[in-house]
């Protein structure tokens, strides 16, 4: 009686060991695009392209499929070199000048925003969270945090972005509410808008959707045109303070308050 007892009771620690190493192991899988945001590459929807084009390998091995995972021992490359988790997170806000792209690299040759930011920055991973056109001016954060990009770009969020434009063209009340309202664009309906007219053609937009040029577009589809573009808050984030071509760090208290907005 006594063996059979002993017997079963090591089966129990047995399959119970098991179950805790697996749930161990289960706890150290992160989807791939977490790991490669966290890396400092590219946001998690830009990690998502890359894999889909099978750039992405885990252990030799080519992978394709967005919900797959890996761990942080595994060997994960990009068009075959190993990514690096980054220890140190860093993030900064820039009083982005017009003539420069919201880009690492550019192919054009053009002035990107990373040579705004000095020595002690050149060599750190960091890359725009969301984009400015050349044209456009103003606010913007660097970092090398793919979830903090990632909760601060997804529409789901809904993570408000202001702007002051000037407009030429008729800028009629009419016009105004049509744009607060929400205007089809060829990218279909914008989400309504906070407008207010500042002055004579001069106007502050809130929305809280990233479309590519979507402030010039939606002015565009009202018969006005942008003739300038300037981002003046973001979150909870503002210029005050910061020159044109000037970045500074975020506090930690910033940082925060904007994981906070953007629902982490």
């Amino acid at each position: 009686m006594g063996k059979i007892l002993l017997k079963s009771l090591s089966r129990a620690i047995f399959f119970l060991l098991k179950s805790i190493q697996k749930d161990l192991e289960m706890k150290k899988l992160e989807r791939l695009q977490k790991i490669i945001a966290r890396a400092g590459i590219c946001s998690r929807r830009e990690a998502e392209k890359l894999i889909l084009a099978g750039r992405v390998t885990v252990e030799g091995k080519i992978i394709r499929e967005l919900g797959a995972k890996a761990d942080l021992d595994q060997e994960i490359c990009i068009d075959g070199k190993p990514i690096e988790i980054c220890a140190e997170k860093i993030y900064l806000l820039l009083n982005k000048p017009r003539g420069y792209v919201s880009t690492v690299k550019d192919e054009r040759g053009r002035k990107t925003v990373l040579e705004l930011l000095g020595e002690k920055f050149s060599d750190k991973r960091v890359y725009p969270v969301g984009r400015l056109d050349l044209n456009s001016e103003g606010l913007l954060i660097l970092t090398n945090d793919g979830d903090l990009t990632n909760s601060l770009i997804h529409p789901r969020f809904e993570v408000k972005k202001t702007y002051r434009a000037k407009i030429s063209g008729v800028l009629t009340e009419e016009k105004l509410d049509k744009l607060r309202a929400g205007i089809e664009l060829e990218d279909g309906l914008t989400a309504p808008a906070e407008i207010y007219l500042l002055g004579e053609n001069l106007v502050e937009i809130t929305i809280h959707e990233g479309r590519n040029r979507q402030v010039r577009r939606m002015f565009s589809a009202v018969g006005c045109e942008v003739k300038r573009l300037k981002r003046i808050k973001l979150a909870n984030l503002t210029l005050e303070g910061l020159k044109v071509g000037k970045f500074r760090e975020l506090t930690a208290e910033e940082v925060a308050e904007i994981k906070n907005f953007g629902g982490d």
